[in-house]
């Protein structure tokens, strides 16, 4: 049953993927669109996770309806410093994914604003012990690239559409998915993509089921695990609830 859910939430990710492939159709070449995409992925993830980890901390405190999304950008302030030292990272409510993506449609500017909200993202890790992880983390979504668009309202158009792709994926609740939905999407990317762009995806990733059996190998009569790591790829395999996290260096 396991392995069929894991199946069925992969092949869902790829038809989402597919998707947007063929909004952007004949606009941005494969390589180019594996960074938006995933680009995409990321800000959307790191959006609803320190969001969900807002409201649940309101949640214990007795605040049930509390939701950050809606919170004024001044009051989110007054929690910027805590939240960096908790998270890493800061993002205003107005500047989550959610927000921006319910705007894209009637955003002149989108491409401005996208730029700016990828900018303050990265900014708020600086001093924190997370600044290198985020310094230049979205330096390769050109928001204001020609391959988009010739104008800007063309490029805006395919922006919003990729918001929109990228706000259709059920990636759900990361806890409850049987998948790493960003390795996968990466995987499957590469897979689309690599050899039109002249790459050898092999020298990129090494594919999901690998990793998990290099992990599970490395891990044999273990009760307490750190990392596993992979120096033939240079891939990180964190352990995490019986399973593997994959970050690609």
């Amino acid at each position: 049953m396991a392995d069929n859910k894991k199946e069925m939430e992969r092949e869902e990710l790829h038809r989402a993927i597919w998707a947007i492939a063929d909004e952007l159709r004949g606009a941005v070449d494969g390589w180019d669109f594996k960074n938006y995409v995933l680009g995409t992925m990321f800000y959307r993830y790191i959006s609803e996770n320190l969001c969900s980890y807002i409201n649940s901390g309101e949640a214990e405190a007795g605040n049930a309806d509390f939701d950050y999304a809606v919170m004024p950008d001044e009051e989110a302030e007054e929690a910027r410093e805590g939240l960096v030292e908790e998270k890493g990272f800061f993002i205003l409510p107005s500047e989550l994914f959610c927000n921006v993506c319910a705007r894209a449609a009637d955003d002149e500017n989108l491409n401005e604003t996208l730029e700016r909200v990828f900018r303050h993202i990265e900014e708020s890790a600086k001093g924190s012990s997370s600044e290198s992880s985020f310094a230049g983390l979205f330096d390769d979504y050109d928001v204001n690239s020609n391959k988009l668009g010739s104008t800007v309202v063309k490029r805006n158009e395919k922006l919003v559409k990729l918001l929109n792709g990228v706000a259709a994926m059920n990636l759900g609740d990361v806890k409850d998915h049987d998948i790493d939905a960003f390795g996968d999407a990466y995987e499957y990317l590469m897979t689309m993509y690599a050899s039109n762009a002249g790459k050898s995806g092999g020298e990129f990733f090494t594919p999901a089921d690998v990793s998990e059996l290099l992990t599970r190998l490395g891990t044999v009569g273990k009760t307490e695990i750190n990392k596993v790591y992979d120096a033939n790829c240079i891939d990180m395999i964190q352990s995490h609830r019986g399973f593997s996290l994959r970050k690609a260096a």
